[in-house]
């Protein structure tokens, strides 16, 4: 998505942006907005896959798999906070390259398309896998919480 979203993305700047996109100015502020947009998306997968390494395993699985619902961490307050942080990852990505058609077009139809994915494929994949435990989890926490206490966990 992101190779994909990069080619279209200064394809359509030449066309719509073409002065922003040859413009320096537009470019160093593009770029460090990037950077500390892709340091929230680490540190946020950082956080949460070590939540998931440490409570979400009994036995002996394979490394990125749970077989225990987690509500630790960020986990007590928001259903999908790793996905939280993937979320900006093409944002990120799209500021780090400075193209305004994959920042404002693009990355939004990247985002958009996950949240379908969690939507569609997660969520069914987890009421599968943990029954009627995830419904009551899904039932008591939203997909994602933005409260000040929710954010400090997560970025812990």
């Amino acid at each position: 998505m992101i190779v994909v979203g990069s080619v279209l993305g200064f394809y359509l700047d030449t066309i719509l942006f073409e002065n922003a996109h040859t413009s320096i100015g537009f470019h160093i502020i593009s770029f460090l907005i990037g950077v500390l947009l892709m340091i929230l998306v680490l540190k946020i997968s950082k956080n949460t896959g070590r939540t998931l390494a440490k409570y979400g395993r009994e036995g002996n699985l394979k490394r990125m798999e749970t077989n225990v619902l987690v509500n630790q961490g960020a986990y007590k307050y928001m259903r999908h906070p790793m996905h939280l942080g993937l979320l900006f990852l093409p944002l990120s990505f799209a500021f780090l390259i400075g193209s305004p058609s994959f920042i404002l077009f693009i990355a939004s139809g990247e985002i958009i398309f996950m949240l379908i994915m969690i939507k569609f494929m997660e969520e069914p994949e987890a009421i599968k896998k943990f029954g009627k435990d995830y419904i009551e989890y899904k039932n008591r926490l939203p997909w994602f919480c933005f409260k000040i206490h929710c954010l400090k966990e997560l970025l812990k």
